[in-house]
Parts: C-alpha cells; structure tokens; sequence
C-alpha cells in the first residue's frame, strides 16, 4: 500500500523498511499480484473486458448511467523511435500509456481495458473494446466529443453538439453541453481518485512488460473499495 500510495523508488523503500533495494523490487512484485487477487476475491476490480449484455446487468445491477472516456498515466521517453510515435500523447504534451474505462453514477469503475499506446484515439480504442456494444440501450452512456460518431452506432450515447463550422451552437444546445458537461464529471472524479496513488499519477518507471497495466488495474480496485467501504 505504501508503494502505491507514495511510488518510491526501490533504493528510498530499502531505507525505510531497512531492506536491500533488490528485496524491496522482489517484494513489490511478489505482493502486487496477492493485492490485486484479494481485490478480485472482494469483487471490487473493474472488468477488462465485457463479453455480453446479460453479463453486464448481472454483474452491475442498479446502474443508472455509465461514462466512457479514456485516461492517460505518464511513462518515460522511449529509446526506440516508433515506441516514441505510439506513445506520444498529443493531449498530454508527453509519452503516455493509455486505458479506457466506463464509470457509473457512483463514481464506481466498471470496466478498465487492457493498457495501449498514448497515442491511440478514444473513439479508435471504443471501436475495439466495444464496451458500449455491451451496454442495454436502456443504460444513457454519457462521452465527450472524442468520441464522435459513435451516437450514429448506438441510441443511448450522450454527447456534447459540436459548433458548425462558421457558425454557432444554439443557446439550448450551449445549455445541453453545460448539463451534460456537469454529469460528466463524475468520470473525472473516479480518475482523480485513481490518481491519489503515485504508481498510477506519477512517470512510470519499471521495466516489467506490463506492469504498469497492473498497477493501473489494482489502482482501480482500491478506488472501488474505498467507496464501497466510505
């Protein structure tokens, strides 16, 4: 928990748990995986992938509305020049890792994709998770203009009026665009909360294949816990 609330490196975690920095790395390694099926056990992890409709209802119950939109943690520059392309972040001014996720009324995460390149756009990365395919149509599923296009796909998405070019939005549609903008934030808070936890905000910098996708699912789950548990 400490690692992932403050992300020290292995040499200050030695210092202060009186460990080598060999040991405090294996440790972390060892104990995530514990952490993160713990989590699982208490059926607080976000699902990575939706499969069916009839899933969904029966493992989100009492879901209202769901927002989808995609948030970015910051990685170190890659060495190798494509690597750089893929994971440059136009949006963020830096190298990033990518997930999509949807977020319910509550703040509570639903589903978190499996880590992508920074540099993937959110309606792209929709088109293959197809998480909004999985949703009944009776669920509103609330997006920001990232996601353009995808209201001609399905009848429950949600999404601001995009100004005509030379011309203007209306004063209702402006009026639409502030409601839908102020029930968004929700999604934005439960991503904040995410970020509370160093190993998810701050520039990652281990070098395991994935790890960081594990991290950023753990993360998730104890945001999901804590509300359960607030």
């Amino acid at each position: 928990m400490f690692y992932f609330k403050c992300y020290p490196t292995s040499d200050l975690a030695g210092i202060l748990f009186d460990l080598d920095r060999s040991q405090t790395h294996e440790w972390m390694h060892e104990l995530q995986p514990v952490l993160e099926a713990a989590l699982g056990q208490a059926m607080v992890l976000p699902e990575r992938k939706l499969r069916r409709i009839e899933a969904f209802l029966e493992r989100f119950p009492g879901v209202e509305r769901v927002m989808i939109d995609g948030t970015e943690h910051p990685i170190q520059r890659p060495q190798d020049a494509e690597e750089q392309t893929l994971n440059s972040s136009g949006k963020k001014r830096r190298h990033t890792r990518k997930h999509l996720a949807a977020v319910d009324q509550t703040k509570r995460v639903l589903v978190l994709s499996q880590a992508s390149e920074g540099k993937l756009h959110d309606q792209r990365f929709e088109v293959e998770e197809e998480i909004a395919f999985h949703i009944p149509d009776e669920i509103p599923i609330e997006v920001d203009l990232g996601f353009q296009g995808l209201q001609s796909e399905y009848t429950n998405i949600r999404i601001p009026h995009k100004k005509p070019r030379g011309g203007e939005l209306t004063e209702e549609q402006k009026q639409q665009n502030r409601s839908l903008s102020q029930s968004r934030v929700v999604c934005e808070n439960a991503f904040a909360g995410i970020k509370r936890y160093g190993a998810v905000s701050a520039i990652y910098r281990n070098r395991t294949q994935d790890f960081d996708d594990h991290l950023m699912l753990t993360a998730a789950g104890l945001w999901n816990f804590y509300l359960q548990v607030a």
